[in-house]
């Protein structure tokens, strides 16, 4: 058992609680290697902003679940250095369970040191996500980790996350599932989706500038359940913008993207001063990373040392979290 005040990592308690009062949410962002680990943290000191680093099932299995645990340690110990070179404060950094499915999972990740787990039991009925979600809080709970749960089903494709259609979060369920499961925070489905495709081109309008407009998200919904739980964090998931521009870069230098169409960055910000504390990006990283490393390949296709690609996709997912941080999460700043 490793717990994780020994590898230096944060509570979510105390991150919601001041994003709440700020108005602005934490970043989630997804990992998988060195040199997103490295991006966040980078990205994040020279912003001020606290930072929730989430690792998926998937990637789990990809890069070993001891690996990734040591991978969070240095990435407290980088942050440190960075800090202290820079003369800025240093960040509050969680390790984060994406889309854990099971108890199993969960118990697996507190038990390696992480500081907060989601257990996703929206595809069980109601009763069985209660119960599934409560068994993880109570044995989380011993440990100080903190437990995000969900209600609605949001769909798209992200790792081993599979839906074919959205159910929107009933308001009148949010009462009953927080207080009979403990949970910490509530993960909710109000329009965003996951991966790149989040809406179908049908689905949209066009603007004068011909890119595709998505539908709004349900607000009505968020401020409905506001009312019901007040004060309760309220976390999004699937809220990738899929920028344009990273889209434009991929297929002029090889790729075959079509109808990836986001959530508009404007609609976030404004989650994000409601009680929306946590928002999950993880498929503009994706995209950004792809757009580096195929540019760099159509301009130098001689290059083989991984190096020579994976650093500018590296300074390109810098550029991104930064943004994210001061103009869409309104988090810079805040540490």
């Amino acid at each position: 058992m490793v717990s994780y005040k020994d590898l230096g990592l944060s509570s979510t308690r105390e991150m919601f609680k001041k994003a709440m009062a700020g108005k602005y949410a934490v970043p989630a962002y997804n990992f998988n290697n060195m040199e997103q680990i490295q991006a966040i943290m980078i990205a994040c000191v020279e912003t001020q902003s606290p930072v929730i680093i989430q690792v998926s099932s998937g990637a789990r299995k990809y890069a070993n679940q001891i690996l990734l645990r040591y991978m969070a340690q240095g990435a407290v110990e980088m942050m440190k250095d960075i800090a202290k070179e820079k003369g800025l404060k240093e960040i509050p950094i969680c390790l984060h369970l994406d889309h854990g499915d099971t108890f199993e999972l969960a118990k697996s990740c507190i038990d390696h040191g992480f500081s907060s787990v989601m257990i996703d039991g929206s595809h069980h009925s109601f009763e069985d996500n209660i119960a599934l979600t409560k068994k993880v809080v109570e044995y989380a709970h011993q440990f100080d980790v903190t437990v995000e749960g969900e209600l609605g089903v949001l769909a798209g494709i992200e790792d081993d996350v599979v839906a074919a259609e959205s159910t929107y979060t009933h308001p009148a369920e949010v009462i009953e599932f927080v207080k009979k499961t403990g949970v910490d925070s509530l993960a909710i489905s109000i329009g965003t989706s996951h991966g790149a495709n989040k809406f179908k081109p049908e689905q949209c309008t066009k603007n004068a500038e011909g890119v595709y407009v998505p539908p709004a998200l349900k607000f009505d919904i968020l401020e409905e359940i506001e009312k019901k739980i007040p004060g309760f964090p309220i976390v999004l998931h699937g809220a990738s913008s899929v920028p344009a521009e990273a889209v434009k870069m991929i297929n002029a230098n090889g790729g075959a993207l079509k109808d990836t169409i986001g959530i508009p960055e404007e609609q976030l910000r404004k989650a994000s001063k409601s009680a929306v504390c946590k928002v999950n990006i993880d498929s503009d990283g994706r995209l950004w990373m792809t757009a580096a490393i195929r540019k760099h390949f159509a301009d130098k296709p001689g290059d083989f040392d991984p190096r020579q690609y994976l650093g500018p996709a590296r300074l390109a997912l810098i550029a991104m979290y930064k943004h994210k941080n001061e103009n869409v999460l309104g988090s810079a700043g805040k540490v």
